[in-house]
């Protein structure tokens, strides 16, 4: 009897240190202390999915059920702007402009397009063999647009989506998400987050790779200086270590910036050291010292939402989007 006492004492105190050291480990954070975002009211329930400003004061967003709202004023205020796509509900998951000329994509397959800063839309023609339906669309102006669809096909056109050519040669496959750097490069992660894989102008192919720990990949994207940036399922965050992005990808430790980050879904550059991390339940991270320290802007907390996506059309202009017409907007430093 003695023995087992002494033993369960033993295993006790080995599992006392053992959280002890686990604690240890969890990164303590502080509060934000400035306000640096406000909520915008939208007239709509749908999920905000893209937005993009033609100047600083005109911009548009996109989102569920065939949503599309135009500001004049910087993003303070928003008006919808009705489509006459029929009876089908579209899920527009991407927009982009290049001066006056404008292009929406999504799902079901769709393109739009506008050559008058929006004030009229119109389709485009899309093969009905196309691989995937198109998520992301990059503006080129003069009639130029890149387009990738969600099983990672790659497309360019010319001449207002009359004739496209084949960037890639054979398509990534069913896709979580998909990122495009300032230079033309893309990340897109797997629909099960398995693996990711790499493009770059002047390849025919994607390049496949193992993620880099146990836990399946949530997001990725390009940092301010156009390397890759990880979140895995569980607020796991890894920086890549500089170099080239070819076959060779180095990766930085993983590490949870929060001992509450479990639900993170997106992070964004505002300035070479200021990065933003948001999630589930009005989560919001900041770091201002390029990722090495995060505070948590709970100025925002109470916002009944999951923030999905955040996007700085430049270090002035920024938002937050998520469910049920959740909108945030950047308005002042961290």
């Amino acid at each position: 009897m003695h023995t087992i006492q002494k033993y369960t004492k033993q295993v006790i105190t080995v599992l006392v240190v053992v959280i002890l050291c686990t604690a240890c480990q969890i990164p303590t954070i502080d509060a934000l202390e400035t306000l640096a975002w406000e909520p915008i009211p939208l007239s709509t329930d749908s999920s905000v999915l893209d937005i993009s400003f033609i100047d600083s004061d005109h911009g548009w967003l996109v989102g569920s059920e065939s949503t599309l709202m135009e500001t004049l004023d910087r993003g303070k205020t928003w008006q919808p702007r009705p489509l006459a796509l029929g009876d089908i509900e579209y899920r527009l998951t991407s927009v982009s402009f290049a001066g006056q000329e404008g292009w929406v994509a999504g799902d079901p397959a769709i393109l739009l397009h506008t050559t008058d800063a929006g004030q009229s839309w119109e389709r485009a023609p899309l093969s009905p063999k196309l691989p995937g339906t198109p998520i992301v669309v990059a503006a080129l102006g003069s009639g130029s647009l890149e387009m990738t669809t969600d099983q990672g096909a790659i497309y360019q056109t010319s001449d207002e989506g009359q004739h496209w050519t084949a960037k890639v040669q054979e398509s990534f496959g069913i896709t979580r998400n998909v990122r495009r750097s300032d230079d033309g490069r893309y990340v897109a992660v797997s629909s099960r987050g398995n693996f990711y894989s790499l493009w770059e102008p002047g390849r025919n192919i994607w390049e496949p790779h193992n993620r880099t720990n146990a836990r399946k990949l949530q997001s990725m994207g390009f940092d301010a200086d156009g390397q890759l940036w990880m979140l895995s399922r569980g607020g796991l965050l890894q920086f890549s270590s500089g170099g080239p992005l070819g076959n060779d990808v180095e990766w930085e430790k993983p590490f949870n910036p929060a001992s509450n980050a479990l639900g993170l879904m997106d992070l964004a550059y505002r300035t070479h050291d200021e990065v933003w991390a948001a999630g589930g339940s009005g989560l919001l991270l900041c770091s201002i010292d390029g990722g090495k320290t995060w505070q948590q802007d709970k100025t925002v907390a109470q916002v009944p939402s999951n923030f999905y996506r955040i996007i700085f059309i430049n270090p002035e202009q920024g938002f937050i989007t998520g469910r049920s017409g959740t909108l945030l907007r950047y308005v002042g430093p961290a």
